[in-house]
C-alpha cells in the first residue's frame, strides 16, 4: 500500500468527513422524524431493490417493509403500547430486522438480546429491560426454559420455530402488511428510546444501554459517506445482530443507501470468502478478531477471486490490517472507535493502519468534547493534579478517553437501564466545577498528527515489577510470532508478589515451540511484559462478539489440578518455558519461583 503524503491524508480526512455529516445532518434528539420513518423513506426510494440477501433468498425493500408492518400490527394487536419492551432471543436472519423496525413503528422498544445467554445471565438481561413478550428463533427452547427461575415477572413467549412457545409465524401471516398510522408513535422525539443493546459482559453481566432514535439513525448514516456506499453495493455481515455494529451500523450502512445486506446466520472462516465470491460482496463488516480467523486459514487460490473493496468495523490491529492487505486485496478499512452506549466516536477515515481514528490539530474545536486524561493505575482513576482537576495527557502519552456530557445529538450520555450502572460511568469535576464526563475506560494515546490508537481497556492494564503492561500490546507481540493463533493476555496474582504477573491463554498450531517462545517475545517486548504463564487452549474464550473472555480465566489461575489445558511457566534460569507440573506450582505459590 502506498503511503499518503500529509496533504493527501488531510484532503481525504476533510471529503470523509463532510461526507458523513451530509449523512446525518438533522438528526436531532428533538425531532419527530424517527428511525421507522427512515426505514420507511428508505423502502419508498428503493422498493423493487433487493434489501437482504439470506441463504438462497432475496427480499425486496418493499417486500421487507411489508413484514415489519405485520410485525407492528401484531404488536398493536396483543396490546403493546409506546415504551413497552419486547425482547428479541433469536439468530440472524430477515425476521430480526423486520421484528424491531415492525416494533419501533408503534413506539415499541426492543431488546437485542445475546444469543449465547441461559439462566440467570439470559433472565436478568431480560428483567432489567422490562421485557414483558419475548420472540425467539429456533433452537432456544432449552435457554428460555433454564432462565425460567430467575425472572422477575412472567414473560410470554412466542417463536418462528417451536412447538414448545407460541407460534408467531402463524399469527404474522393474519395481520395487514399496510403501514400503521404514524398517529401510533405520535409525541415522540428522537430522543426516546428505541432499542436496548447489551455490554458484551466479558467481565460480569451485561448492561441494557438504551440507544435512542436519534442514536441509532446516526449509527445507521455513520459509514455511507466514508465508505461511498452506493445501491448497486453488496455488504457481507456476519456479525450478530444483537450487536450495535452488526444490527445497526450495518442494517443501515446497507438499507438506508438503497444497497443489499447478505446477511450470514453466523461467521464461518471456512465458508466466508465463497460467500462472499457466490453473492457478489463488495464490502464487509468486521470485527478484528473475524480478520485475524480469516488469516489463520490455509491460503487458497481463491483469496483474491472475490469483488470485495473494502470494510468497516473496529478492533483491527496493525500487523492483521497488513497482512489482510497483503493476502486478500482488501485494504481500504473504515475503523473505528466507539461504545455502544458511549458519546466518544473517532473514526479513520484517510486508512492510516493501526489507527482508530483522528483528531486533526486543525479540527481541535469540533473534537472539544472529547479528552485524554492521565490515569492512575492503582486506582484505576484518573489522576488528579493538585487544583483538583483531571491532568490532560500529553502527545504519545497513554490516556483514558473521555466524552463531555451536554445536550445535542454527539454530546448525550442516555445511560444504561440501572441507574447505578449509569452513575458508575460519569464522573465530575474533570476540568472545572460542576463539568460531566463519560468515562470510556480505554487507554489511547494521540500522536502529533492527531492519530488515535487503541492501547487497552484500565482494568485489562495491570503493574508487574513496578511497570505497567497493557495486555492489547503483549497480545500484539504474540500476534507477530509464528504458530500462535490467538493470544488473549491477562494479568494474575501470584502469592507472595507485589503486582500482577502475566498470564497468556493462547490456541497455537503444532509449530509452535512453547520452550523458546519467551526468547521471540523478548524481540518485541521489555522483560517486564512477558507473561510468566502461558494456557493453551484448543479454541480461545470469547463472547458471541468475538471479545475474548479474561474474568473465568483469572478465576482458573495457574494451578493444574483446577486447569485441564497445558499450563506452562517461565524459568529464568534455563530461560524457557516449562510444564507446570504439582511439584512447580507447589513452589511458585510458596515463592520460590524465580522469573
Amino acid at each position: 500500500m502506498k503511503a499518503l503524503s500529509n496533504l493527501q491524508r488531510d484532503a481525504k480526512f476533510l471529503t470523509g468527513a463532510l461526507s458523513l455529516l451530509k449523512w446525518t445532518k438533522g438528526i436531532s434528539p428533538d425531532s419527530d422524524f424517527l428511525v421507522p420513518d427512515d426505514f420507511e423513506r428508505a423502502v419508498d426510494e428503493h422498493a423493487i431493490r433487493i434489501a437482504f440477501r439470506f441463504e438462497g433468498r432475496l427480499t425486496a425493500y418493499a417486500e421487507f417493509d411489508a413484514h415489519a408492518n405485520r410485525y407492528a400490527h401484531w404488536a398493536l394487536q396483543r396490546g403493546l403500547k409506546q415504551g413497552d419492551v419486547v425482547a428479541l432471543l433469536m439468530e440472524n436472519r430477515p425476521d430480526y430486522v423486520a421484528a424491531w423496525v415492525g416494533l419501533s413503528k408503534v413506539g415499541v422498544v426492543a431488546a437485542l438480546v445475546n444469543t449465547n445467554l441461559d439462566g440467570e445471565g439470559l433472565a436478568y438481561s431480560l428483567n432489567i429491560a422490562g421485557a414483558q413478550k419475548l420472540i425467539t428463533g429456533t433452537g432456544f427452547e432449552a435457554a428460555v426454559h433454564s432462565a425460567q427461575p430467575f425472572l422477575e415477572g412472567p414473560l410470554d413467549a412466542w417463536s418462528l420455530n417451536s412447538p414448545v412457545f407460541r407460534d408467531i409465524a402463524a399469527e404474522l401471516k393474519d395481520m395487514p402488511t399496510y403501514r400503521p398510522t404514524r398517529l401510533r408513535r405520535a409525541g415522540m422525539k428522537g430522543k426516546d428510546t428505541c432499542l436496548f443493546v447489551y455490554t458484551s459482559g466479558t467481565t460480569g453481566m451485561p448492561k441494557a444501554a438504551k440507544l435512542t432514535h436519534a442514536r441509532v439513525r446516526t449509527l445507521m448514516r455513520n459509514f455511507i459517506g466514508p465508505c461511498e456506499i452506493t445501491p448497486k453495493d453488496r455488504i457481507l455481515e456476519a456479525l450478530p445482530l444483537y450487536h450495535a455494529t452488526g444490527g445497526v451500523c450495518a442494517v443501515g450502512a446497507a438499507l438506508m443507501s438503497g444497497a443489499s445486506l447478505i446477511l450470514e446466520r453466523k461467521f464461518s472462516a471456512s465458508r466466508f470468502w465463497d460467500d462472499a465470491v457466490l453473492n457478489g460482496a463488495t464490502l464487509f463488516v468486521y470485527i478484528g478478531e473475524i480478520c485475524r480467523y480469516l488469516l489463520n486459514q490455509p491460503k487458497r487460490p481463491a483469496d483474491k477471486a472475490h469483488q470485495i473493496r473494502g470494510g468497516f468495523g473496529n478492533g483491527l490491529r496493525e500487523d492483521v490490517w497488513a497482512r489482510f492487505a497483503d493476502r486478500f486485496g482488501v485494504s481500504d478499512f473504515k475503523e473505528f472507535y466507539g461504545s455502544t452506549e458511549g458519546n466518544v466516536s473517532l473514526l479513520n477515515i484517510d486508512g492510516k493502519i493501526g489507527a482508530c481514528g483522528r483528531i486533526p490539530p486543525w479540527m481541535k474545536k469540533p473534537f472539544a468534547h472529547v479528552a485524554f486524561v492521565k490515569p492512575d493505575m492503582e486506582t484505576e482513576q484518573p489522576l488528579r493534579g493538585e487544583d483538583g482537576f483531571c491532568v490532560r495527557a500529553g502527545v504519545d502519552e497513554a490516556g483514558e478517553v473521555l466524552g463531555r456530557i451536554g445536550e445535542d445529538n454527539r454530546t448525550r450520555f442516555e445511560g444504561y437501564t440501572d441507574s447505578r450502572d449509569t452513575e458508575g460511568k460519569v464522573l465530575h469535576d474533570v476540568f472545572e466545577k460542576g463539568d460531566m464526563w463519560f468515562r470510556t475506560g480505554d487507554l489511547m494515546r494521540k500522536d502529533k498528527d492527531g492519530y488515535v490508537y487503541f492501547i487497552d481497556r484500565i482494568g485489562d492494564t495491570f503493574r508487574w515489577k513496578g511497570e505497567n503492561v497493557a495486555t492489547n500490546e503483549v497480545g500484539e507481540a504474540f500476534s507477530h510470532i509464528q504458530g500462535v493463533e490467538t493470544a488473549n493476555v491477562y494479568g494474575i496474582a501470584v502469592p507472595g508478589a507485589d503486582g500482577k504477573a502475566g498470564m497468556a491463554a493462547i490456541t497455537a498450531s503444532d509449530e509452535l515451540d512453547i520452550a523458546g517462545l519467551h526468547r521471540l517475545l523478548a524481540e518485541r517486548l521489555p522483560g517486564y511484559a512477558i507473561p510468566v504463564f502461558l494456557r493453551v487452549q484448543k479454541e480461545p474464550e470469547t463472547t458471541g462478539t468475538f471479545k475474548y473472555r479474561k474474568i473465568e480465566l483469572v478465576k482458573d489461575g495457574f494451578d493444574p489440578n483446577q486447569v485441564h489445558d497445558p499450563l506452562y511457566v517461565y524459568n529464568a534460569e534455563e530461560d524457557r518455558y516449562e510444564p507446570m507440573t504439582e511439584e512447580v506450582y507447589k513452589k511458585v505459590v510458596n515463592g520460590g519461583g524465580r522469573f
